[in-house]
């Protein structure tokens, strides 16, 4: 509060700058509420880290997506019986639905004209009731036996009152719900056994089929020449090992059968459709093209906020992982780093639940309009005439079917798009299956059976005049002329300053990388001429920065010989000074 202002207010009370203060921080608060929800609804402010998340993936938007048939590349023939098996399912599904859809139509027409023949018996009665009451009174009972029986015959001929027996009605009417409920029983455990079956067989070879795609795929990383992986970030190679691996099972899988079996469906249904009544059909037919547009354009929205919501993610994992690595710097400098980035997902995933809201009611309004127009088009038809044939049950199953139809026609969107990003991510996985056999960059040898390729080596190492850069900095020399001799028995010490090239000499002795000038030789014979397997199996190494597998430290020492014993691997930690340590660690034993 300053001198000048006074102590009391207008009101008498004691004035105070924290009013003001409060004052002013709730305008602000509620000011960034109303910002908050307006950039909910727009991207606008942050389309420049949206473009930004985009320029990783920019390469991989511009191949073509791979053919549909090719998804199925690892199927073999009996994947391929499997997979026919289920569509067979599929189309006896889909008969059961259509087949359970009419009978629903009949059904309920059945209830109808019982209940509209109940009230035209009741009329009856009370119409000949008040005849006989009129008769009695006009011409005296003598005339009544033969009023009765004029108006009887008046009534039968002129149809307007038509005497039926009412306990025979009963019996028809339940007999005939009966047999509509046991079909439908039927139908139902028809449809419970199909389904089950297609989902199982489809899900069962889909996964297999998967399985042999990852097993490709890691088999064609795992023989990478560091090179590639040094220019190839391991981030974007796990993503392609499982994310887009995922992608393809998500696409192809129960998503995929659920498609064919929509659209199996959806033509089954406008079949059906024309079989009842093809002249309501027609009619209905006019509000398809609504339904398919609507559907796309929502599908369309709700995709491009998924792919977005996807991104977002993405940056702020990678962000939250460098705030772990480097918590003390990240909280003393930028503590509202990921908050920042984690905004950008609570944004895009209000709009995509805004967007899931209105196309839902959008969905309702359109099955409403559809019962609408089909109760008004049935009800015009009925009441022309040369339309006998056309009853209550027609319109019913009419309506049945045509907003099962937008049931089904509004999965279609989702489905595609799912299988658009199956054919998408199909691309790079299928382009580094398919770089198994390009020897530029694998290391083809690692795979192959050395059992009669092998060699003794007695250790002689000698690099002759070598020159060496990494691929992925060309311009920084590493090594320049280097020549060193390591006799076999001795013990020969690289020794140098940090980033001499002590690490790099290693590397090139173990192959990782080729030299780009000079020679390496192993008992005078160039180290090229040796199998990569053979050569790694007879060079034990310990590198600066440990590697230590999610397992225990029994199976992380056995690395280093897969057969070895207890006591082998106890005495190789103990050489190795680690043994003490080791036992030292709470319930720990080797």
């Amino acid at each position: 509060m300053s001198d000048k202002e006074p102590l009391l207010n207008a009101s008498g009370k004691l004035s105070s700058g924290v009013d003001n203060d409060d004052n002013e921080n709730k305008k602000k608060s509620l000011s960034k509420s109303l910002d908050d929800w307006r950039r909910c609804f727009t991207r606008t402010k942050s389309e420049g880290k949206y473009i930004e998340l985009n320029e990783n993936n920019e390469h991989d938007e511009k191949d073509e997506p791979v053919d549909i048939l090719r998804l199925f590349q690892f199927a073999n023939t009996f994947d391929w019986i499997m997979m026919c098996t289920a569509m067979f399912f599929i189309i006896i599904h889909a008969g059961c639905i259509l087949a359970n859809l009419f009978l629903y139509g009949q059904l309920t027409g059945l209830f109808a004209i019982d209940s509209y023949a109940s009230n035209c018996n009741n009329s009856n009665q009370n119409a000949t009731a008040s005849i006989h009451r009129k008769n009695a009174v006009l011409q005296g009972i003598e005339l009544q036996a033969f009023g009765n029986a004029q108006s009887h015959k008046l009534r039968n001929d002129s149809g307007i009152i038509a005497s039926s027996g009412l306990s025979r009605s009963q019996f028809v009417f339940r007999d005939n719900v009966m047999a509509l409920v046991y079909w439908l029983f039927i139908i139902g455990a028809v449809e419970f056994l199909v389904s089950s079956i297609e989902s199982f067989l489809w899900n069962w070879t889909i996964k297999r089929q998967t399985y042999r795609m990852s097993v490709s795929l890691f088999k064609s990383l795992a023989q990478r020449r560091i090179p590639y992986l040094d220019s190839n970030q391991a981030t974007q190679l796990n993503a392609k090992l499982f994310d887009n691996i995922a992608k393809i099972e998500k696409g192809i899988g129960i998503e995929l059968l659920i498609l064919i079996a929509t659209i199996t469906g959806i033509f089954g249904c406008l079949i059906m459709s024309f079989a009842v009544n093809w002249k309501l059909t027609m009619i209905m037919l006019f509000l398809i093209p609504l339904v398919i547009g609507s559907s796309l354009v929502f599908s369309k929205l709700t995709a491009n906020e998924t792919v977005y919501e996807l991104k977002t993610y993405a940056k702020t994992g990678q962000i939250v992982q460098e705030f772990f690595s480097s918590l003390r710097t990240v909280l003393s400098t930028v503590p509202n780093l990921s908050r920042n980035e984690l905004a950008l997902t609570r944004s895009g995933g209000i709009r995509q639940g805004a967007l899931f809201g209105v196309f839902i009611g959008w969905l309702s309004l359109i099955t409403f309009i559809v019962c609408a127009t089909d109760f008004i088009s049935g009800s015009f038809l009925m009441t022309k005439k040369n339309q006998s044939t056309f009853t209550i049950s027609d319109i019913l199953i009419v309506a049945s079917i045509f907003s099962q139809s937008i049931g089904l026609i509004s999965f279609v969107g989702s489905f595609v798009q799912g299988l658009s990003e199956a054919r998408g991510a199909a691309v790079s996985v299928f382009r580094l299956i398919d770089e198994e056999k390009d020897e530029s960059i694998n290391e083809a040898e690692v795979w192959e059976d050395i059992t009669e390729s092998r060699s003794n080596i007695n250790g002689d190492i000698k690099f002759n005049n070598v020159n060496f850069h990494y691929p992925s900095r060309r311009d920084a020399p590493v090594l320049c002329n280097l020549s060193v001799v390591a006799r076999a028995g001795q013990t020969t010490a690289l020794v140098g300053f940090s980033g001499c090239g002590k690490s790099t000499c290693i590397s090139l002795f173990l192959r990782y990388y080729e030299p780009s000038s000079g020679e390496i030789t192993i008992d005078g014979k160039p180290i090229t001429n040796y199998n990569v397997q053979h050569l790694r199996e007879n060079i034990g190494v310990v590198s600066q920065e440990p590697v230590l597998f999610g397992m225990t430290i029994y199976e992380n020492i056995r690395f280093g010989k897969l057969n070895a014993t207890q006591d082998e691997i106890e005495e190789a930690a103990r050489e190795a000074n680690a043994h003490n340590f080791i036992m030292q660690l709470p319930d720990v034993c080797i």
